[in-house]
């Protein structure tokens, strides 16, 4: 599934037009995004929640060369679950 079934789906889903669907789409992913930047979490009580995990510095090694590089430290985003979703899914 793609974003556009996704808009089609919630123009459906609430008789809203693709445009206003697709505005609405656009503005939960924004949040999400801005959210997460600020270094805030989002918890949808039974589908799950975003959140942010920091990843530690750590040496690699590049696959072409064998060289050794540093990898540097980084914010990445994740997603949790909730029970409701892993039971839908089941």
């Amino acid at each position: 599934m793609n974003k556009a079934d996704i808009v089609a789906k919630i123009a459906k889903d609430a008789s809203l037009s693709k445009a206003a669907a697709e505005k609405a789409l656009n503005s939960f992913t924004d949040t999400v995004k801005s959210s997460l930047k600020k270094g805030q979490g989002i918890t949808l009580v039974g589908f799950g929640t975003f959140g942010i995990s920091k990843r530690a510095a750590r040496t690699g090694r590049n696959p072409a060369t064998g060289e050794s590089i540093k990898i540097s430290a980084r914010k990445v985003p994740k997603f949790k679950p909730g029970q409701a979703l892993k039971d839908a899914v089941r």
